[in-house]
């Protein structure tokens, strides 16, 4: 475990898991201002867009793949949409004293003043509820069951290859192909695939604004570097930032962030949690790894350690406070990856 990974593990121990309302705030503001304007998936990829036009983003000074859930790290955002928490329950999440999650009292009265009103029978859960039977509720409310559509999206995905051969430019133009071969004379569902369709063009482009966003802050955050170092780790970071995922990665460090765009990307439109898998990572990457030690452009410590600068992303995102994510796993990565 080199110096670098060494810190991201010491800020992981270190850092308390906190939650921001900004998310909330931001969705709250864009459904208030458009509800009924634009069909589900329409307004569902708009509001993405929006979020990824809006909400801060974070380069940490010892990371290489970039991208944070929150404003920062281990900071976790609220969907309310999904189930709004009311102020007694972040009250309780920033009182408990095991699986405590950290809420300034200030943001808790934002929220109960912003938020809560306005998803008040509106948020899935609610819906969902109020059309179940008695019965139903009876048996929920004794505990047979719980987790029914409470606080996460529906689906789980573990990804193939495809995120690493085709760019999300590429993909518009395949979406945009099927949009123009709909058959509006025939199919009777030709307008809910369209509007389908539109989506996904919009999330494409909301993905893309996602990474440039990053790239402007690494080229600005390196003009003010005195580092040489750590000014050239910048600006590299920005021109991963500007490639991918508009267009194929082209060497492992790529690959990674590209992968890790797509992961944020669909838990920032929804809440997935743990729903969302990156496959098997180690096929996927192996021909970037390969190809980059053959050109000599990657040697095996240098691939440990922006697997290293992954691993801690992903897997604080779903630990609890007790649990860290920058463990320094690479190595462990890599022996999957390549074993010699």
């Amino acid at each position: 475990m080199n110096e670098r990974i060494s810190r991201l593990r010491k800020e992981s121990f270190e850092t308390k898991p906190s939650i921001s309302i900004e998310r909330a705030l931001l969705t709250t503001e864009f459904y208030r201002e458009n509800a009924g304007k634009y069909s589900v998936p329409v307004m569902r990829a708009l509001n993405f867009k929006n979020l990824c036009e809006r909400k801060a983003i974070y380069i940490g000074p010892d990371e290489l793949i970039v991208g944070e859930r929150g404003p920062g790290p281990k900071v976790v955002s609220t969907f309310p949409e999904l189930n709004c928490h009311s102020g007694e329950d972040l009250r309780i999440l920033n009182a408990r004293p095991m699986t405590n999650y950290r809420v300034e009292e200030e943001d808790i009265a934002t929220f109960e003043r912003e938020v809560v009103p306005y998803w008040k029978g509106r948020t899935v859960r609610d819906k969902i509820f109020s059309a179940m039977s008695k019965e139903w509720t009876n048996l929920y409310e004794a505990g047979t069951y719980t987790e029914f559509m409470e606080q996460r999206a529906p689906g789980h995905t573990a990804l193939d290859g495809a995120i690493y051969k085709t760019g999300l430019l590429d993909m518009k133009e395949k979406i945009q192909s099927v949009r123009s071969r709909l058959d509006w004379l025939n199919d009777p569902h030709a307008t809910e695939k369209d509007e389908e369709l539109k989506a996904m063009v919009i999330a494409c482009d909301a993905s893309i604004i996602f990474a440039n966003r990053h790239a402007d802050l690494a080229e600005q955050m390196a003009k003010s570097e005195s580092d040489p170092a750590r000014k050239a780790e910048l600006l590299k970071i920005a021109d991963v930032c500007r490639h991918v995922p508009a267009h194929a990665p082209r060497d492992f460090h790529e690959a990674i962030q590209t992968y890790w765009f797509t992961h944020l990307g669909t838990i920032t439109e929804l809440n997935g949690w743990d729903a969302m898998s990156p496959g098997h990572f180690d096929i996927h990457l192996a021909p970037f790894y390969e190809q980059g030690v053959a050109d000599g452009t990657l040697d095996r410590e240098r691939a440990k350690e922006l697997l290293s600068c992954w691993r801690p992303a992903l897997s604080e995102l779903h630990a609890g406070p007790a649990k860290s994510r920058r463990d320094g796993g690479g190595e462990r990565d890599l022996q999957r990856l390549h074993p010699d």
